[in-house]
């Protein structure tokens, strides 16, 4: 008997717990003869056997949560020396916006690596390319870059858990969602500042084709394997615990982490 199958009636048999044992299993034996009748066993088998592009083998929920926080050590870290290096050539309201996104970052990264979730980033050394602090223009189209790969990455990862179908997978499915919409408002504010349209998408991308032009990015399509984040950020000239493609300064997290600003305003500090 296939997972899925398995799924279907374990899901039956939970839903009609008031009832008696003989007429749980009456339940689930008469859905089965059904499915048989209709095929759907063998369609459901196949569908597990062939699996999805968002549940191949690395989407594991470990390789989830370590992308996850690697990928917060090295936002943490953009936007935490971003301000600090750019700042002063910023406006205000740009400065404030990657100050409160570091502060954001951190966060989602004690979250990640919290006995609550328990990932563990791959490394906590970012190779950074000089470029991008070389101008306010070159952050803020890094952050737009980087948190579509961070968007794409936590729809992923709420995907798979959702697909688990227990309450843990609806509570971590719920987390990635809560991480994804702020990622999405820092994307928004990064192609605001400048000076293009924020709120571009009536959908969070995914899968699609990047329609922004002039980025790196432009005209690439999303992924489906929580790998293939890091391969974007490496063709982005990023390096993880080694140097990138780009000339490049290496950074600590816990280095950086220790300066990250605290701003005021920012509220919503923990999940529920």
């Amino acid at each position: 008997m296939s997972e899925v199958n398995n799924h279907i009636f374990d899901t039956i048999d939970r839903q009609n717990k008031h009832e008696s044992a003989h007429t749980r299993r009456t339940l689930i034996k008469t859905t089965a003869a059904a499915m048989g009748s209709m095929g759907l066993l063998g369609f459901a088998a196949n569908e597990a056997a062939a699996q999805g592009p968002d549940t191949d083998p690395p989407n594991t929920v470990e390789n989830l949560a370590a992308v996850a926080a690697t990928a917060e050590v090295l936002a943490t870290i953009v936007n935490t020396v971003g301000v600090e290096r750019l700042g002063s050539r910023m406006d205000e309201v740009t400065r404030r916006n990657v100050a409160a996104a570091a502060q954001q970052e951190k966060n989602h990264y004690e979250l990640l690596t919290s006995d609550a979730v328990g990932g563990k980033a791959v490394t906590k050394t970012i190779f950074v390319p000089n470029e991008i602090f070389a101008s306010p223009e070159n952050l803020l189209t890094a952050l737009v870059v980087g948190d579509q790969v961070f968007v794409n990455a936590y729809l992923l990862a709420t995907t798979v858990f959702a697909r688990m179908g227990t309450l843990a997978g609806s509570k971590f499915a719920r987390y990635t969602a809560e991480i994804m919409a702020v990622e999405s408002v820092h994307r928004a504010l990064a192609l605001q500042s400048l000076g293009r349209l924020g709120n571009d998408r009536a959908y969070a991308k995914f899968g699609q084709r990047e329609a922004v032009g002039g980025l790196p990015t432009t005209g690439q399509g999303g992924f489906y394997r929580i790998t293939d984040a890091v391969a974007v950020l490496e063709s982005a000239g990023f390096g993880f615990g080694k140097a990138g493609s780009k000339p490049g300064t290496a950074f600590e997290y816990d280095v950086v982490a220790a300066r990250t600003p605290v701003v005021p305003g920012v509220n919503t500090l923990s999940i529920s």
